[in-house]
């Protein structure tokens, strides 16, 4: 086998157990929190379970750019292994705190040390000949859905088997284990000297080289928008169904089966995209994408029953599909020389900001408009963002790439 089909393989397992094992914790993060850490009362729960979960996001944002530099300057094989090795150590400690405050630094130190994903992009980006990245962006993205989607349904059954404590343990050897492996598969040819003796840029630096290249504003605007409009209706979409369905039977299961939906045919439609990218290009399929998933947020909107939602939602979830491997692949393209992996800092940095800034800017808005109202803001956005695509990538295609 072919050394990039090799990375692509181990890391798309690495992907995989990382975001299982980050999403594992959520069905019963509320129920750890009063069980096991002693909180009382649902409001003191609910604030500290919000402070939590949004902590690991605030850090990551912060910091992405820093390793995505160091990235650029020592490889990065050393950047996944530092990543990988740093929250598995941090999830098992999870599993031994007694206190809410305990769980909420280690959820930071996790979000600082993150970065097991963009790394592997990078690497995979670095090491996949140009006319397969589209299909290893695609398949790549599709291990993360898949532990995504996963992740908390297997969570949801160990609890019930093991306990809470134990999981964190579990997760915590997962992710050493999909570390381990990529320490003795995974191969990248990194020249240290001539990455020693470029010149060197600060953060700040590097973000306004990148920002020069027209396509790459509008590339990390694609993301942002990509998580906030998933994220926006998220924490409400079970509020919706309730609704739709007018009674409690079966109540948590169409809920869990809307909410993962998306990820389901995101993951199928991930690499197809991604192969059919490599043939028509990475531009038209983020532009159509883009169009496509705008169109699909209107009939959601005005969904009149749970199966109406559950067609569109699964329609979303194909458009989505070409949304983010798009991006990894289009910013692989058209980052100056040097600054791949940066760029995949930032881009991450992007990706955190909208799953923070997204069900924030929701629970605010949903008073005014509703959850509707958030489904036809997203398609707006979306809209707008093909618009600006179409503005700076399709209609520049004949302009070389490294600027």
């Amino acid at each position: 086998m072919e050394q990039w089909k090799k990375n692509l393989a181990v890391l798309w397992v690495g992907q995989f157990l990382v975001m299982a094992g980050m999403t594992m914790i959520v069905p019963f993060l509320t129920l750890y929190l009063q069980s096991d850490l002693g909180l009382k009362g649902e409001h003191e729960t609910s604030m500290w379970s919000g402070f939590i979960f949004a902590a690991n996001f605030v850090t990551s944002f912060l910091f992405q750019p820093f390793w995505g530099k160091l990235s650029d300057r020592y490889g990065r094989k050393p950047m996944l292994l530092r990543s990988g090795f740093g929250m598995a150590i941090v999830m098992v400690m999870m599993g031994f705190a007694t206190q809410p405050w305990q769980l909420l630094v280690l959820r930071m130190v996790n979000g600082t040390i993150s970065g097991f994903n963009p790394a592997s992009v990078s690497l995979v980006s670095s090491t996949t000949p140009k006319e397969k990245i589209g299909f290893a962006m695609g398949t790549l993205q599709s291990g993360g859905i898949a532990g995504t989607i996963l992740g908390p349904f297997i969570g949801g059954l160990m609890a019930d088997a093991v306990g809470f404590r134990p999981i964190f343990y579990i997760t915590g050897i997962m992710m050493f284990l999909a570390s381990l492996l990529s320490m003795f598969i995974v191969k990248e040819r990194f020249d240290k000297q001539a990455a020693a003796t470029a010149a060197q840029m600060t953060i700040r630096e590097g973000f306004k080289r990148l920002s020069r290249v027209p396509q790459i504003p509008a590339l990390f605007a694609a993301t942002f928008l990509i998580q906030f409009a998933m994220m926006s209706p998220m924490t409400l979409i079970p509020l919706l169904v309730q609704k739709l369905h007018g009674t409690t039977e079966n109540l948590a299961f169409y809920s869990g089966f809307v909410g993962s939906v998306t990820g389901l045919s995101n993951m199928i439609a991930s690499p197809i995209l991604g192969k059919l990218s490599d043939r028509i290009g990475s531009e038209k399929i983020l532009g159509i994408a883009l169009v496509g998933a705008a169109v699909m947020f209107i009939p959601q909107a005005f969904a009149q029953t749970v199966w109406q939602l559950l067609l569109a939602r699964f329609a979303l979830g194909i458009f989505l599909g070409g949304l983010v491997p798009s991006v990894n692949s289009l910013l692989r393209k058209y980052a100056p020389d040097g600054m791949a992996s940066r760029a995949f800092g930032f881009n991450s940095s992007t990706l955190g900001l909208g799953n923070m800034v997204g069900p924030i800017t929701g629970g605010i808005l949903s008073g005014w408009i509703g959850i509707q109202g958030l489904f036809l803001l997203s398609a707006v956005l979306m809209f707008a963002n093909s618009i600006w695509v179409y503005q700076t990538l399709l209609k520049r295609l004949k302009v070389p790439a490294k600027g």
